[in-house]
């Protein structure tokens, strides 16, 4: 059974989202605060966090960033707020996703199977290994190396640079990744391709400001330029 660590302030969404996400057969633990977050991360291991930006004290964008110093659990974020740049900082950080609240339980749920699928996707029959330019993929354990040195991603990140290396010089538009990161269809908005790339960029790319591997196409999207 898969655990589910839902850290939000407000009784009522933690107790619907216990509600629902118990009755699609996960194990569901609990955290009011950032500190206490931490606390079930490092002690429970679970297998995705549902993180709540506006936390007092410690936010969720301090949660995230202390997570991904230790671990690449996958985490969906939940906002309230309007400001978009709070979703893409959070995005760059390395969560994998984001609901807006108010929000559907229904489509809570959808969201952290979908997540989790991602995350899970390695021990499909298909799995394979990628090689495109100096990258390798391994799908069986989303893993990737670039120059021989390992590089820590997101599951997330990993379904969008194996997208990407996969079909070189092939041009997605960012609907089209965003299709491919979730894996169903949600009403999502194209930014986040942009922050995920971002942070993808920033870790394989020699320059970042200068990538060589992925390319931005101008008013369309984004290819791999295999070298």
């Amino acid at each position: 059974m898969k655990t589910i660590l839902v850290v939000d302030d407000e009784p009522q969404i933690t107790q619907l989202a216990r509600a629902y996400l118990e009755q699609a057969g996960y194990r569901v633990l609990i955290a009011r605060d950032g500190k206490a977050a931490l606390a079930n991360v490092r002690a429970e291991k679970p297998d995705l966090i549902v993180l709540d930006l506006g936390l007092p004290g410690l936010d969720g964008l301090d949660v995230t960033r202390a997570v991904r110093k230790e671990s690449n659990v996958p985490i969906v974020m939940l906002t309230a707020r309007g400001d978009e740049s709070d979703k893409l900082i959070g995005l760059e950080l390395g969560a994998d996703d984001y609901i807006v609240k108010p929000f559907s339980p229904k489509e809570l749920v959808a969201r952290v199977r979908a997540v989790l699928r991602r995350a899970e996707s390695g021990s499909q029959p298909n799995a394979e290994i990628i090689r495109a330019a100096d990258l390798t993929l391994d799908t069986a354990r989303l893993r990737v190396t670039a120059g021989g040195a390992a590089v820590e991603v997101t599951a997330t990140e990993f379904q969008l640079l194996a997208t990407l290396a996969a079909q070189p010089r092939r041009i997605f538009t960012r609907a089209q990744l965003l299709d491919a990161a979730h894996g169903v269809a949600f009403e999502s908005y194209e930014r986040a391709i942009d922050a995920h790339i971002k942070n993808i960029r920033r870790k394989i790319e020699p320059n970042p400001r200068q990538p060589k591997y992925i390319l931005t196409v101008y008013r369309v999207g984004y290819m791999f330029a295999d070298e």
